[in-house]
């Protein structure tokens, strides 16, 4: 077992404490007061283009002189199927109805997965982020090897043991262990291979045994007991995701929030419908919509998404919020809503370690 205080400081860090990237969610404002408060505070790129993911850089420098933790995106590139899209379209078509829209006549590959953008892999090696995070897979040994050779400290998400063979064969740094229980994208390499769906404590502890890098656990987590736990476990760190969505500098707007503190924090599901690949969701209309609609249905990944942005805009044009990206995990019905700062300093008290 990899010694725990070897992770924080390889992040450079004080705390066992990493605010999850949540793209669309999390800010530079929130990474910047997580790692202020002793964490590392992580921005999602996934969902941006080079530009915007200089600019967010930027934004977390202005405020903190703290580690940022930069996750990309390593998805294979969509695969177009014009006839799924199409049906896919007129499967959403009666809910586009029901708002008063119109669906896209088409839909198209709204972000580009980190292994082929060039322009991303610049602006991380020029600016040096503390540490950038892979997720759904891995990029090539060469962008590996340009990311290393800027001093960059790397990550990667697993969801079972053969994932965190890879990514330590790739010579990542420290391997996330994402179980079910976690909200948002699942980080599987392939989404269309069989899930063992392995919680977040059994796989943690499995990686622990079996790996010789620092495991951080993920998922299910919102509190100082359960970091505890997964210290207890061998985790260097845990990961906090559905934690911070309700923080005050996170994005997510009124509906999402308001979702986070109903009875749909106790009924979150594991869905494609939403974006193309499995991600946990609270459960809203668009996650009832995928409820009984097969994989191989939905369109790949991020082209789905494209109906599922657009339907979302035209719910909140009409006041429904039901059709959004409404990320959470299990332990949703434990948010608390708070500037992130004060959430990590909670958790710090709330650790029997700090």
């Amino acid at each position: 077992m990899v010694s725990p205080k070897k992770l924080l400081e390889l992040l450079r860090i004080e705390a066992p404490i990493v605010q999850a990237p949540m793209a669309g969610v999390s800010t530079p404002a929130m990474a910047a007061a997580v790692s202020n408060a002793g964490g590392l505070g992580s921005i999602g790129v996934g969902a941006t283009d080079a530009a915007g993911a200089s600019r967010m850089i930027a934004e977390f420098r202005e405020r903190s002189r703290g580690s940022l933790n930069v996750n990309v995106f390593c998805h294979a590139p969509a695969r177009a199927d014009a006839a799924r899209e199409a049906r896919w379209i007129e499967r959403l078509r009666p809910e586009f109805a029901r708002l008063g829209a119109t669906p896209p006549a088409a839909l198209r590959e709204i972000y580009r997965s980190f292994v082929e953008d060039d322009d991303m892999l610049a602006v991380l090696v020029r600016e040096k982020p503390a540490v950038v995070a892979f997720h759904f897979g891995l990029p090539s040994r060469e962008r590996i090897e340009a990311l290393h050779d800027a001093g960059i400290v790397l990550l990667g998400t697993a969801t079972n043991l053969a994932e965190a063979r890879a990514l330590v064969a790739a010579d990542v740094d420290a391997v996330v262990a994402q179980g079910y229980e976690a909200g948002g994208h699942r980080g599987v390499f392939d989404p269309d291979a069989d899930d063992d769906r392995l919680g977040t404590f059994a796989l943690t502890r499995v990686l622990v045994s079996e790996l010789d890098r620092p495991v951080i656990a993920a998922g299910g987590i919102m509190d100082g007991a359960g970091i505890d736990a997964a210290l207890r476990l061998g985790a260097g760190a845990a990961q906090l995701g559905t934690a911070f969505v309700a923080c005050d500098e996170s994005q997510a707007d009124a509906g999402y929030r308001a979702a986070l503190k109903s009875d749909a924090a106790h009924h979150t599901v594991m869905t494609r419908a939403i974006s193309g690949r499995p991600a946990r969701s609270l459960a809203n209309r668009l996650t009832a919509i995928g409820r009984d609609v097969a994989a191989s249905e939905v369109p790949d990944y991020p082209i789905g998404y494209d109906a599922g942005k657009a339907l979302h805009v035209a719910g909140k044009a009409k006041g429904e919020y039901g059709y959004g990206a409404q990320w959470a995990g299990q332990g949703a019905p434990l948010s608390r809503p708070m500037p992130a700062a004060d959430l990590v300093a909670a958790l710090r008290s709330e650790m029997s370690s700090q």
